[in-house]
């Protein structure tokens, strides 16, 4: 368990964590998740391995602060038109990245190394703050909009369930079908 929670620090210790998760992601690369050690992460960032056992305790913790970064979106949903399309689009790239190999080793990661469950709660911030803004934005067009909770329970959770306890053929109709359960139970 590591001593203190992460917090997305500034200055030094902003650059600190961005060489190690650098670090991380190169040797990754190079040398398969296998080969990783917290002396030789910490070679390649320029830090000791001290350093890197004070922030992150263990090389799982690491592995799993990383793998939260790397679940970050990049951008906010496109918008599509209308409520029903910004969902579905959101909701196939959603499914698209989790259920992709990478994708699954990173959810894995997050939740190995999450002793309290605050990476799994930043990835579920992550995923409420997309669906909210698609929320929002068909709101604002004077779309009638399911509650937040609505959409993650009945969109996120099942999808999260089968990425990572049903593995197998997870496709774009599977996502539409999530999405328009989800909008008939606010009709419902």
């Amino acid at each position: 368990m590591s001593p203190r929670p992460m917090a997305r620090p500034g200055g030094r210790s902003a650059r600190v964590q961005q060489s190690v998760h650098d670090a991380v992601r190169e040797l990754e690369a190079e040398k398969g998740r296998e080969g990783l050690t917290v002396p030789m992460v910490a070679a390649r960032a320029g830090v000791t391995p001290s350093t890197v056992y004070r922030r992150w305790g263990t090389l799982q913790e690491l592995l799993s602060d990383v793998a939260v970064e790397r679940l970050r979106p990049e951008a906010p949903p496109e918008d599509h038109g209308s409520l029903v399309a910004d969902l579905e689009a959101w909701a196939e790239q959603f499914l698209e990245e989790m259920s992709s190999e990478a994708g699954r080793a990173y959810i894995r990661d997050a939740l190995l190394g999450d002793p309290d469950g605050s990476n799994a709660g930043q990835c579920s911030s992550y995923a409420e703050e997309q669906v909210a803004a698609v929320l929002d934005r068909a709101s604002e067009r004077g779309e009638d909009v399911p509650a937040s909770e609505t959409v993650l329970d009945l969109v996120v959770a099942p999808m999260m369930y089968r990425i990572l306890f049903r593995p197998g053929h997870l496709d774009a109709p599977y996502a539409r079908q999530l999405v328009a359960n989800a909008l008939s139970e606010q009709d419902g």
